[in-house]
């Protein structure tokens, strides 16, 4: 105990590194002596290194079960480290032995938060309140988990109790602002969101939370100011500048409108709303064929914004790339099983698992491996969406077309309204030169794929419709801007049909 003394009396003077050297000679001499082990793991997690101290604590731990302050130590440490599973099982072993403890209380609630059991987590924190009546910390939290579960009145009024008991809490302000907005009290979410501002000026999120409540109050020339001081943190940032566009548009100030959404639309191009501000301050200033134009851009972009995800794009990337590199090793049960074990939606059918294996092997250019679980996915449910679809897709990419229309038009016979399988029938009726077909196919299915876009364009040529091949190539361009292959084919295109000038325009080169 002198030895352990001397090293706690060490670590108090603020030499941790030496208060290290005397617990690690203690427990060379006794390796089971649990209050050195403590020390330790506490001298550990001080210096930064979490997971030696996590291994240290298990080490107590397994000598000592049932102290509570190593389970505590533990459970944090967990936390910490994001093994939210593991954090909860210390903390309720815990408080079995400290039940009521509100700091326990207070963790556990967040390790149920970010565990998303958000129902515990709410029941936790009420109890964690109860216990511990002046935590002006858990009344905050309270109220956060309050407005996160819909209930945005009591959580104001939980965080305005909280800021009462501690006016100094971090985010307080932002917290209680973000509760008035959310109640679409926008007087009082200005004024918050203005005192959160003023203490992290240098804050974007912030400032942009204010902005937008201005919005809603329509004080344009406020709001006009705060998206400037944005824009001075974070040049370019499009969201801001949207802002900044709508505000000069009601400040009358048009031309300025113009050039900023001009702006948007050269950082990117697929910014649909930037279309609708142009349309309408073309309006204002009298440019009738302009503004017309651009409204037709704007909402042919939102009808596509209201399409299905393209083929391939559920869910996580992340689980896509790790499944990629599992087909690559040729381990496909452990890409499968990644599938089912990432699925959390009740109404995911058990066949898309297969379905998502199949797609990646097309991709990869397997058509046997595909095909092999695409049937797969039909024999585990009949009904499952999208494998009729790639089925169709690896009968196009052998050239055929029989094969490829009768899947297609098996996906439909299941969902009529499944817009890839509509896409993917229009690239039929337009390999056998059905251009009607072809494009009201293709326009149906909302697709945002420069791919079957350009098949769209070229339809409308070959029907003579200049104008709606015209606004689907500026389409098309807006969202193939990061496709080399894709803008050269659309150039040729218009090259070939005529367009020369637009041709110049989208490819940036004004100049011939």
């Amino acid at each position: 105990m002198r030895e352990l003394n001397r090293a706690i009396a060490v670590a108090e003077h603020g030499d941790g590194r030496q208060a290290l050297v005397l617990a690690d000679a203690l427990l060379q001499k006794h390796p089971d002596f649990v209050p050195a082990l403590k020390l330790k793991g506490m001298l550990l997690e001080e210096a930064g290194r979490g997971a030696e101290a996590a291994a240290v604590y298990e080490q107590a731990l397994k000598l000592a079960p049932n102290d509570s302050g190593l389970l505590f130590k533990m459970a944090v440490v967990q936390l910490a480290a994001g093994d939210y599973g593991h954090a909860i099982q210390l903390f309720l072993r815990h408080l079995r032995i400290q039940p009521g403890d509100g700091d326990a209380l207070f963790y556990l609630a967040q390790a149920y938060h970010l565990n998303s059991q958000d129902d515990l987590s709410l029941k936790t924190i009420r109890e964690c309140v109860k216990a511990a009546p002046d935590n002006a910390q858990a009344w905050q939290k309270y109220g956060e988990m309050t407005c996160a579960s819909g209930d945005n009145q009591a959580g104001l009024q939980l965080l305005l109790k909280a800021r009462r008991l501690d006016p100094t809490l971090e985010n307080i302000g932002l917290d209680i602002g973000t509760a008035y907005f959310n109640t679409m009290d926008f007087p009082n979410a200005v004024k918050y969101f203005a005192q959160a501002s003023a203490e992290r000026p240098g804050d974007s999120s912030v400032l942009a939370l204010l902005a937008s409540a201005e919005v809603k109050l329509s004080q344009w020339q406020d709001a006009r100011s705060v998206f400037e001081r944005i824009l001075a943190i974070k040049q370019d940032d499009e969201d801001s500048l949207l802002g900044l566009g709508e505000c000069e548009l009601e400040l009358k100030q048009y031309g300025e409108a113009i050039d900023t959404m001009q702006h948007v639309l050269r950082a990117d191009p697929a910014q649909s709303q930037a279309h609708y501000y142009l349309s309408r301050a073309y309006s204002r200033l009298g440019s009738t064929a302009e503004a017309r134009h651009e409204a037709e851009l704007h909402h042919r972009m939102e009808q596509m914004s209201f399409a299905q995800p393209e083929l391939g794009s559920e869910g996580s990337k992340s689980i896509w790339d790790q499944a990629r590199q599992l087909l690559a090793e040729q381990r496909e049960d452990e890409a499968l099983r990644l599938f089912q074990n990432a699925s959390k939606d009740p109404s995911a059918s058990s066949g898309d698992p297969y379905v998502f294996i199949g797609s990646l092997y097309l991709a990869q250019g397997d058509a046997k491996n595909a095909l092999r679980n695409l049937h797969r996915a039909w024999e585990v449910d009949p009904r499952v969406r999208g494998a009729h679809t790639y089925a169709g897709l690896a009968a196009l990419q052998s050239g055929d077309l029989e094969t490829a229309e009768r899947e297609f038009q098996a996906e439909l016979a299941n969902d009529r309204n499944y817009l890839p399988a509509i896409a993917e029938l229009g690239e039929v009726r337009y390999r056998q030169q059905r251009w009607e077909e072809a494009a009201d196919l293709l326009s149906n299915s909302r697709t945002r794929n420069p791919a079957l876009l350009y098949l769209l364009c070229d339809s409308f040529f070959h029907l003579g419709k200049t104008q709606d091949a015209e606004l689907t190539a500026e389409v098309l361009a807006s969202y193939a801007r990061s496709q080399p292959e894709s803008m050269r084919a659309l150039i040729d295109l218009l090259g070939r049909n005529g367009e020369s000038a637009l041709a110049q325009q989208l490819s940036g080169n004004p100049n011939p």
